[in-house]
């Protein structure tokens, strides 16, 4: 009897686990090297417009860069990371868990709970 318990716990994991969605994106292509300077130019204008912001900038200072070592290292960056950079900068997010993750974590952890009480 005991053996089952653990049985339905294992598989009710394996259940909840594989039902949380991978949280990956597809990566986009890098782009052609024959890009122009007025695109780079364009692409070095918005990256460096958006970790000027306020919050941007203090997250960065608070890890310990200044914004001239920023600048210097968007600089530094080849035109296809930039413009990679550039194009993708909505995407990116904070560190740490999404709403909608953390939703399906509760959601698993209800799902695991509910299992455990109903077979105890």
């Amino acid at each position: 009897m005991r053996s089952q318990k653990s049985i339905l716990f294992v598989l009710a994991l394996v259940f909840v686990f594989a039902a949380i969605p991978a949280f990956a994106g597809p990566a986009p292509s890098k782009t052609a090297t024959n890009q122009s300077v007025a695109s780079r130019d364009a692409d070095l204008a918005l990256v460096r417009d958006v970790v000027s912001n306020e919050q941007v900038a203090a997250a960065l200072a608070a890890h310990g860069f200044t914004q001239a070592q920023i600048n210097q290292k968007i600089a530094q960056l080849s035109p296809q990371d930039l413009h990679q950079l550039a194009q993708n900068l909505d995407q990116l997010q904070a560190a740490g868990l999404t709403r909608q993750e953390w939703i399906w974590i509760g959601i698993g952890a209800l799902a695991v709970l509910i299992i455990v009480v109903a077979t105890s």
